[in-house]
């Protein structure tokens, strides 16, 4: 059905602006879109070539950027959103075959939603494919009258900041008026920030949000989160800088201008420019303060270049512009932070200011924070807040592998360098995430109410299991031996493909509010453009999730991996009687497995009018999908599991499906069953 005002596309999800490495303690040119390609016949073992991130200038980003905000009302009206709701253009990336990925932010009645976002991808002709959403939940009917003063809201966050270290005696940013739509019914609250410092002498940006109708406190979170040069963890390397005059100074021009300050023991401000006369830096000892500076500008590179060449993007947002750390924070300052709203990266020195937290992953770490802020913006709390830092551990892992330093070589450890522990182990391990003594190697159903930093430990080891398989083996030196919740084992498809399936997931599928299962999702989803739904590279991401106890493998483990699949179309009415695709199963033993894989391939002009069921032999039906007036995309093509244990296997299956309301039709293109 095409859109109307009661057919609304809306999302949920609180923004984030920073996040971090460390835990202090347990806390709850043109750039027109090329045409869409025919489709060809998947490669066994290569990726969609079509489907891999193009490689956009800053220069053909903000063009993109700009069309998208040139048609950002039509687009709005595409999606059914009313007419007090408006989009905000927030990022924007391209496929080669031309899919543009469009990130958008909302208002209400001129008001910023807090948790409005969403990602519509296009193809290259500019008709929408898809829609990922934060939440179905509609945006409607909110009274934006307050019926508390700021003042009341002011200081409920001043005493939330006291509560963290802060000794503001007035917020930093005044109360707003938002809507916060991350809980619940959509709501008119205020927003305050408060600054200062934390216990630890970490800086302080908590945000509170308070219903403006009862002062009741909704949500509060901390936007910093612990978290030729002579390096002190990679050698001798070559460094970005800038000579003015006859002076060079620690300004990368290859990179987006990124600059290294030296804070000298502060806590505030930029501190000084790193310059000399000379063009070598440090000389390897923590004495030396140049040392840090070298090592911090040394993986800054290393991670602007990583994510150039390897995923297309020039800089943390995309735009060209380098970002600037700062190291020597404090004295004996035991921890490294990513700020958004300062767009920068900043280092202690680390207990006794002799091992200053400038490693290589460390770097990578904290910058990935700053891409994931300004991709899928993971609401750091809860399961996103988990897969945000496991996403910052990922790619620093990447990073280190990608850089090949033979004093810092690749590894499945964090922090491995900079022995916050003081006793040289990690302080974490991908491979089996439990061995720091707090992190969960896998999923379970409160695990939303560990702290971020060890309810990454699925994530982490997801991303493990699917690049390196299961078992026992050594990797540049390091043994691992890394096993799966269900006692079965993953076959890895290699560091390359799993970092290519997890950036795409990133930055065109996750959304504020993504827990485990949808990543699950979102990593299936890329899997099937990049490799296809038949493909080694597909089951290996599904056996992955279920190895740290997220979905279950085809056939829940125990299956044949027999697939039968129907491939006749089937018109399906407007509005009218459901209709139904068939195919028979024969030679199976026993019944259907508790997790039965069902392929679904449908086109429809607007797949929220569709209700979709399995039906098995005995004649019992299976909910795949509702109809739901907020799906406002195209097309069904995903991928569903069943519990069909209850079913012999043999026999007809159908898929049945009806549309439910008027002016848009479509067809079955067929289906799928993987036992």
């Amino acid at each position: 059905m095409r859109p109307t005002p009661s057919r609304r596309a809306t999302a949920t999800g609180a923004l984030i602006a920073a996040a971090a490495l460390l835990s202090v303690g347990v806390q709850a040119g043109t750039a027109t879109a090329q045409p869409d390609r025919a489709p060809t016949a998947p490669v066994a073992g290569k990726a969609d070539p079509g489907a891999l991130p193009r490689d956009l200038s800053p220069a053909q980003r903000a063009t993109l950027i700009r069309e998208a905000d040139t048609a950002k009302a039509e687009t709005a009206r595409k999606l059914g959103l009313g007419a007090q709701e408006k989009l905000v253009v927030r990022d924007v990336v391209q496929d080669v075959d031309g899919t543009t990925h469009t990130r958008y932010e909302r208002t209400y009645q001129g008001l910023p939603v807090l948790g409005g976002d969403l990602v519509v991808a296009s193809s290259g002709a500019g008709a929408p494919k898809s829609v990922s959403k934060a939440s179905t939940a509609v945006l409607k009917n909110v009274d934006t009258t307050a019926d508390i003063a700021p003042a009341a809201a002011e200081k409920q966050a001043l005493g939330a900041a006291k509560a963290e270290g802060s000794t503001r005696t007035e917020a930093d940013r005044a109360p707003r008026k938002v809507v916060w739509m991350a809980q619940g019914s959509p709501t008119l609250a205020y927003e305050t920030v408060v600054g200062g410092l934390q216990h630890d002498g970490t800086p302080n940006e908590l945000h509170v949000v308070t219903d403006a109708a009862t002062g009741e406190k909704l949500y509060e979170y901390q936007a910093v989160q612990n978290g030729v040069g002579n390096t002190q963890y990679s050698g001798q390397v070559t460094l970005g800088s800038t000579l003015s005059g006859s002076t060079y100074n620690l300004t990368d021009g290859g990179r987006g201008n990124h600059k290294t300050y030296n804070l000298n023991r502060g806590t505030s401000g930029t501190g000084t420019l790193f310059s000399k006369s000379t063009d070598t830096w440090g000389n390897g000892a923590a004495s030396n303060l140049e040392t840090a500076g070298a090592d911090a500008a040394y993986g800054a590179g290393l991670t602007w270049d990583y994510f150039k060449n390897v995923h297309g993007r020039t800089g943390i947002r995309g735009d060209g512009v380098g970002a600037y750390s700062r190291v020597h924070y404090s004295s004996g300052y035991v921890n490294a932070f990513w700020q958004d709203s300062c767009f920068c990266m900043t280092y202690g020195d680390g207990s006794g200011n002799a091992k200053p937290l400038t490693s290589i992953d460390v770097a990578a770490h904290e910058m990935s924070h700053g891409v994931t802020a300004n991709t899928a913006k993971l609401v750091y709390s809860g399961e996103s807040g988990g897969l945000n830092e496991a996403t910052s551990d990922i790619f620093a892992a990447a990073v280190e592998f990608w850089a090949a330093n033979p004093s810092d070589p690749g590894d499945y450890l964090v922090g491995e360098k900079i022995d916050i522990n003081g006793n040289g182990t990690p302080l974490r391990y991908m491979d089996k995430p439990s061995k720091d003594g707090a992190s969960k190697d896998s999923w379970y159903s409160g695990i939303g109410g560990v702290d971020v930093h060890y309810s990454s430990g699925p994530a982490n080891h997801f991303f493990y299991l699917l690049s390196e398989g299961s078992g026992a083996k050594t990797i540049n030196g390091v043994s691992y031996n890394s096993s799966t919740s269900d006692g079965l084992p993953v076959t890895g498809i290699g560091r390359a493909k799993a970092e290519q399936i997890w950036f795409k997931a990133l930055a065109t599928k996750f959304t504020s509010t993504t827990n485990y299962a949808a990543a699950r999702t979102g990593t299936l989803a890329v899997a099937a453009e990049l490799y296809g739904t038949t493909s080694a590279e597909y089951k290996s991401v599904q056996d992955a999730w279920a190895g740290i106890a997220v979905g279950a493998r085809p056939g829940g483990g125990t299956g044949t991996g027999q697939t039968f699949e129907s491939t006749t179309q089937v018109a399906i009415p407007d509005n009218g009687a459901a209709v139904t695709s068939s195919l028979t199963v024969s030679g199976v033993a026993g019944n259907a497995p508790a997790a039965l894989q069902v392929d679904v391939d449908i086109t429809h002009t607007w797949r929220g009018d569709l209700v979709i069921d399995l039906v098995g032999p005995s004649g019992a039906s299976y909910r795949l999908k509702a109809s739901s007036g907020s799906d406002s995309a195209d097309d069904v093509v995903e991928t569903y599991l069943v519990n069909a244990s209850s079913e012999v296997a043999n026999g007809t299956w159908q898929l049945k499906v009806q549309d439910v309301a008027s002016q848009d039709t479509g067809r079955i293109n067929g289906f799928k069953l993987t036992f």
